[in-house]
């Protein structure tokens, strides 16, 4: 066994080895080197929604992680092994050649590609590795001649808002690109594994999930600002802090409609601001995404000050518009990863504003973070909490809460007295996860249990709860075995 000397060879590593190990003569080869990635889920501390309009994020990652192991193989044949589907239904072994989604020295269109995929819906999750060889053919095809034998396990729960469609996908890319011979590492990988979230899965998330789970590390948070991704320096947790994630139990899902919705009026209200300023806006394909820009704010909402947006914007944009008057007016939409539907009403106002005032919330909740010295006041949590409080406002306006989550964030105020401080619903939202600041004391940990046991008394559901950090995927790197 190789690594990197700064590898946390922990006892998930250790178990996943000794899987891989022990499929040595059915999926893999005797006397081959296999390549490992792990890549932890993160929880979104703040930014949630305005990472896709050039807004500042704020995450951490968690100890759960997903493995994915790569080998090459001497034809154009793969297998793809992943065990932990099968107690959902799903089927665990897949089996499929270059061939699928390339040819000689073309591939597959995206049309075609998708179809295959979605003709079995027992292998939706199939799209994010896929996606990642598709993506590795199109961009590398002298180097992507043959097949691979491919193995993968995930300890993060599906559909609690933490990111485990991240986790796979730059897990899967960087395994086989590394089988390879091919480098997949830092903002170009968070692009090239958000390609294949917009592109293949058709899901219309930001760029920020894969930036976390890439670039993240214990006890850091990973401040980017999203324009298109302009990372800024770890921040790390102040000592005497402490953050937990604390699951809803109601399933989340960024292909939802109230998501879909949400990020569609966004742009909708961008659209409208440009037209009353006369800014030419143009279609930008030079990059791995295509976007819509201006000479003004280049695209990004998150560039117009809260005062700006207030004073000149927030009243004239209508509260809601109705899907088809929007299409009726308009031949374009500018955002390419979402349609405008006729028969729903669009929250423009709301969903604009939030774009705009988060961003100016997490670059001051960052500020605030970086200049407390410990032990920190509880001034500065109390300020902290309150960006937090206003942040999961927003998401209610955007149409993206929940009485489930709304409900957890109140037990948390309630013991605003006892060493937790403040609380909001993360990532798509409409269900998910709620992040916690608090104090990493006696007294903060029994007020959270006292949040938890309130929540499974009320709702009849035992939260899992997500506590602790890890490495992220590129200072995990790759271990050969």
């Amino acid at each position: 066994m190789q690594m990197n000397t700064s590898q946390d060879v922990s006892s998930d590593v250790q178990k996943f080895i000794r899987q891989a190990h022990s499929l040595v003569g059915t999926i893999f080869e005797a006397g081959q080197e296999i390549y490992v990635n792990r890549a932890p889920g993160r929880l979104d501390l703040m930014g949630g929604n305005d990472d896709y309009t050039g807004g500042m994020v704020f995450e951490t990652t968690i100890p759960e992680a997903t493995f994915f192991a790569a080998q090459s193989r001497s034809d154009a044949h793969f297998i793809l092994h992943n065990p932990s589907v099968k107690a959902i239904g799903w089927q665990e072994t897949l089996e499929f050649d270059l061939t699928d989604f390339s040819g000689k020295d073309t591939v597959r269109s995206l049309e075609e590609v998708r179809a295959w995929i979605n003709a079995d819906p027992k292998k939706s999750w199939f799209a994010y590795i896929l996606g990642s060889l598709y993506f590795l053919r199109m961009h590398f095809p002298e180097k992507t001649q043959h097949g691979l034998n491919l193995f993968m396990d995930s300890e993060i729960p599906l559909g609690k808002g933490v990111s485990s469609s991240a986790a796979l996908e730059v897990s899967s890319l960087k395994a086989c690109a590394a089988a390879y011979g091919i480098e997949a590492k830092g903002i170009e990988l968070a692009e090239w594994t958000q390609w294949i979230e917009n592109s293949i899965a058709q899901s219309a998330s930001g760029v920020m999930d894969q930036f976390a789970v890439i670039m993240g590390d214990r006890h850091s948070f990973t401040p980017m600002l999203c324009q298109p991704c302009i990372p800024y320096p770890l921040v790390r947790l102040p000592q005497g802090l402490r953050i937990w994630g604390l699951d809803s139990g109601i399933r989340h899902s960024v292909a939802g409609i109230e998501y879909e919705a949400a990020r569609a009026a966004t742009f909708m209200g961008y659209q409208l601001i440009c037209e009353w300023e006369s800014l030419p806006v143009t279609r930008e394909t030079s990059g791995v995404l295509e976007r819509f820009t201006d000479p003004r704010w280049q695209g990004y909402l998150a560039r117009l000050s809260p005062s700006l947006f207030r004073g000149n914007y927030e009243y004239r944009l209508p509260v809601t518009l109705k899907g088809a008057e929007f299409n009726q007016s308009h031949k374009t939409h500018y955002d390419p990863y979402t349609s405008v539907r006729s028969e729903v009403a669009y929250p423009v106002r709301l969903a604009t504003r939030y774009a705009v005032e988060e961003n100016n919330r997490v670059q001051l909740f960052c500020e605030v973070l970086n200049s407390v010295t410990a032990p920190v006041s509880n001034h500065s949590l109390e300020l902290l909490g309150e960006l937090m409080y206003g942040a999961h406002a927003g998401y209610s306006d955007c149409g993206l809460g929940s009485p489930e989550t709304d409900l957890l964030v109140s037990l948390v105020r309630q013991e605003a007295g006892n060493d937790l401080f403040g609380a909001k619903i993360t990532g798509g939202g409409a269900g998910g996860t709620v992040a916690v600041l608090g104090r990493d004391t006696s007294r903060a940990q029994m007020a959270f249990a006292r949040v938890v046991s309130a929540y499974r008394e009320q709702t009849g559901i035992d939260p899992y709860i997500f506590d602790g950090s890890s490495q992220g995927a590129d200072a995990f790197g790759i271990l050969k075995i």
